[in-house]
């Protein structure tokens, strides 16, 4: 029976095995970022959607011009 050295066979092994598992890790990393950007690109559009609907309503558009016009008084 052939005995392997811990630095011959067995390191080079699993030196090999680290790097497929690195590889893949970051493969499987790479659409994350992309996939995160467009969340958040989609959210940060909806949030501007719902600002822009609130700050163009009749209540607050006369709320804002009553707080200008006692200002510029």
């Amino acid at each position: 029976m052939q005995r392997l050295s811990t630095r011959s066979g067995l390191g080079r092994l699993a030196r090999r095995h680290l790097r497929k598992l690195r590889s893949i890790r970051r493969w499987r990393d790479d659409g994350m970022a992309t996939a995160e950007y467009a969340i958040v690109t989609l959210a940060a559009v909806a949030f501007a959607g719902v600002l822009l609907k609130i700050l163009t309503s009749e209540s607050v558009r006369n709320a804002l011009s009553g707080i200008i016009t006692r200002a510029l008084q």
